[in-house]
């Protein structure tokens, strides 16, 4: 692979100035309003499609884990996920696979949108001269959490939706209906109402951090790795800070192991997630602590209970970060902004 033009204009420019130049330029690049919307609206892109891509994987998971009695025969076993979802349509139609997708697509964009931009700006900051893997992971936990922290309610109405099963002369409840339900449940009574979209708030943060950390860190380290092999780089091609740009297989293939290695690290936390935010469902007129809800699953289940629908959840996030990360890049080099 050829040099780069921008590589000879540099190689003349002492290392210490030129470190200076490429940290001033590289911040007065990414924090004015111009970047920050550019790559919100990338992000966004990026999160509805990786999110449309598995949705009939996600509504099954989401049965799984918060053990719809409808479902929960089917959890556990690997042909259970196709099972469920031949009941599903059978009693839905495909539109029963989509379930909730539309809270899900109202979520994810400006969910996806705050985490990239995040993620941008903690990762400058964080490392104005050099990247590194360790500060790649404070800055993407910093970035997961600061997404989950303005969406989170959203996130709630999503499973809410995927959860409930249609029943015979019963309604599919829709966005509108679910957010006028949690809002009137009991348990934030004589409080703030808003509390009840907050169920499983907790689990919810201490999840996301090994989640969006190791996420971003294996995206890093693959992304690295990836660019010094000949055959995953688009030939003569760099982007704006002169590095190759990957093939879209690599692209793909740095993302579905960030998935990978990201969902083991943290699927425990996501399924006592789950669990709180259907307790309003199950126990309207209280809030289930924390400390009980793992209680109540080991006794159920045992330590298998915290990895129900885990199978499920290799199959569906490994793509949908493969197609996050892949489209996220190239929606910021159709922006310019890579």
């Amino acid at each position: 692979m050829q040099s780069s033009p921008h590589a000879v204009q540099e190689a003349s420019v002492p290392n210490t100035t030129k470190q200076r130049l490429t940290s001033s330029a590289r911040q007065r690049s990414t924090q004015n309003w111009d970047y920050v919307i550019r790559s919100g609206l990338a992000g966004g892109v990026a999160g509805c499609m990786a999110k449309t891509v598995i949705a009939p994987l996600d509504r099954v998971k989401i049965l799984f884990q918060a053990r719809n009695p409808v479902f929960d025969k089917y959890a556990g076993t690997f042909s259970g996920v196709f099972k469920a979802g031949r009941d599903i349509m059978h009693s839905s139609g495909v539109v029963g696979l989509f379930q909730g997708h539309s809270a899900t697509l109202v979520r994810i964009f400006p969910y996806a949108a705050i985490k990239f931009v995040a993620y941008e700006q903690f990762r400058v900051l964080l490392m104005p001269d050099k990247e590194d893997a360790a500060r790649q992971f404070i800055a993407g936990s910093l970035a997961g959490v600061t997404s989950v922290l303005f969406t989170y309610p959203l996130d709630l109405l999503r499973v809410r939706m995927a959860y409930e099963v249609k029943q015979p002369g019963k309604k599919r409840p829709g966005l509108l209906s679910m957010t006028q339900q949690i809002y009137c449940e009991p348990a934030a009574a004589g409080h703030w109402r808003v509390a009840n979209f907050y169920r499983g708030f907790l689990p919810t943060l201490a999840g996301m951090i090994p989640y969006a950390g190791v996420s971003f860190w294996t995206h890093h380290l693959a992304t690295d790795y990836f660019r010094q092999q000949p055959h995953a780089c688009v030939p003569n091609t760099y982007d704006k800070k002169n590095r190759p740009v990957l093939k879209t297989w690599a692209e793909l293939a740095c993302g579905g192991l960030a998935g990978l290695v990201a969902q083991t690290s943290s699927y425990p936390l996501e399924v006592i997630r789950r669990r709180m935010q259907v307790g309003g469902l199950l126990k309207p007129d209280m809030f289930v602590s924390f400390a009980d809800t793992v209680k109540d699953m080991y006794r159920a289940k045992g330590f298998k209970g915290f990895y129900v629908g885990l199978s499920i959840g290799y199959i569906k996030v490994t793509p949908m970060v493969a197609v996050s990360f892949a489209v996220y890049e190239r929606m910021k080099r159709v922006l310019e902004i890579a």
